[in-house]
């Protein structure tokens, strides 16, 4: 058996989706243009991230896959939109990108139940990203004031999750655990087995 250590993948996805999060947040709230947003949705939250997915895969950790590769694709398919929309073909009114937020929502609400074995890191993370997508279906579908509220509480979810990406580093590099991660909000002792196959590694 190889003894070779490996890079946690969790560290770039977490990096690409919080950076790209908290992005589009400053846009969301009037302080950039879209340009950064984009690049960054294509190259970082997209591409990056697929590649952490593909590489959580490889250890054997369907949560991390699922999520990296779900959420790589969902800022890869936003950035198109934008893109169609600039240059007028396929134009996604704002109802259609409601729609595609709540399809979204429904998903996301299946990882937060997912990230309540996991830690408190995690789980607070997911729950801020649910209650955003929430936030800003409602902002897609008649109550626009909720997207400066839905910006504050992303910006809280983009920085939990850099959180995460953290303690993975500092940990790691400290040899111990500084940046505390805490327990899960659910733990199920006869499932111990099947939760710590689902775990991200952010724990190491």
């Amino acid at each position: 058996m190889s003894t070779t250590k490996l890079g946690n993948p969790a560290v770039v996805g977490l990096a690409g989706f919080g950076l790209t999060t908290l992005l589009l947040q400053f846009h969301n709230l009037g302080f950039i243009g879209l340009g950064p947003v984009v690049s960054m949705g294509f190259i970082f939250g997209g591409l990056a991230q697929m590649i952490a997915g593909f590489l959580e895969q490889k250890m054997g950790n369907n949560f991390g896959f699922a999520a990296f590769v779900s959420y790589g694709a969902f800022w890869i398919g936003l950035g198109i939109i934008w893109m169609l929309n600039n240059s007028g073909v396929y134009v996604s009114s704002h109802t259609d990108v409601g729609f595609y937020l709540v399809a979204w929502t429904l998903l996301t609400f299946i990882f937060w139940v997912g990230s309540l074995f996991i830690h408190t890191a995690m789980a607070f993370t997911f729950t801020t990203l649910l209650v955003g997508f929430i936030l800003l279906d409602l902002a897609h579908f008649g109550f626009p004031e909720l997207t400066t509220l839905a910006a504050y509480d992303l910006i809280v979810c983009a920085l939990a999750a850099w959180y995460m990406m953290g303690a993975t580093i500092i940990n790691d590099v400290a040899g111990k655990a500084l940046l505390k991660v805490g327990k899960p909000w659910v733990n199920l002792k006869n499932n111990e087995n099947v939760s710590s196959k689902a775990k991200l590694s952010t724990q190491s």
